[in-house]
């Protein structure tokens, strides 16, 4: 005779496994109607508010983080290397760190992600770029280290909830006021 399977209360982890509600009921959220509605909603893909709006210094004497020294020397790297495709290895390398150690420790110390961290350098010299010139979209990205418009333009509307074109353009606006 095979065995019964036991019962599994419905807060349990193998419950929530193979029994899983809808995305936007799981969070507690209604299920977005309008247009206008699906954007109040947020994605768990999305990155938090305030990650745009974290000041990239380190923080000071973080335990598991970076040496004051090595922050500083990965910082400076980091600002003149990031508009070209970066090897975690290569960041790692200046601060004599394994990939898997420099990881960590940049994130404890930066509290993001290498790759946040040059995503945020790239987007904010493409947007000064788009304020202060002229040049087309599509050399802006490569200027800014994007592979191509496409991807610029991605990565604009996700982190940073505008186009390059409407950044253009409020920017070019705000200068008149």
């Amino acid at each position: 005779m095979p065995a019964r399977p036991r019962h599994r209360p419905a807060g349990s982890f193998h419950h929530n496994l193979f029994f899983r509600e809808p995305r936007g009921r799981r969070q507690g959220l209604a299920c977005a109607g309008t247009p206008q509605e699906a954007e109040t909603v947020r994605r768990d893909d999305d990155p938090p508010r305030w990650i745009a709006d974290v000041v990239r210094q380190p923080l000071a004497n973080v335990k598991g983080g970076l040496s004051a020294s090595s922050a500083r020397k990965v910082r400076d790297f980091l600002d003149e290397n990031f508009s070209r495709k970066l090897a975690i290895s290569e960041m790692a390398a200046v601060c004599g760190l394994s990939s898997y150690h420099f990881v960590r420790a940049f994130s404890r110390t930066f509290g993001m992600p290498p790759h946040q961290y040059i995503l945020d350098l790239r987007l904010d010299f493409a947007e000064r770029l788009l304020a202060e010139s002229s040049l087309a979209i599509a050399d802006i990205a490569h200027l800014s280290g994007f592979s191509s418009q496409s991807h610029f333009t991605t990565m604009m509307k996700k982190y940073r909830h505008v186009t390059p074109l409407r950044s253009r353009s409020n920017k070019l606006i705000s200068k008149t006021r």
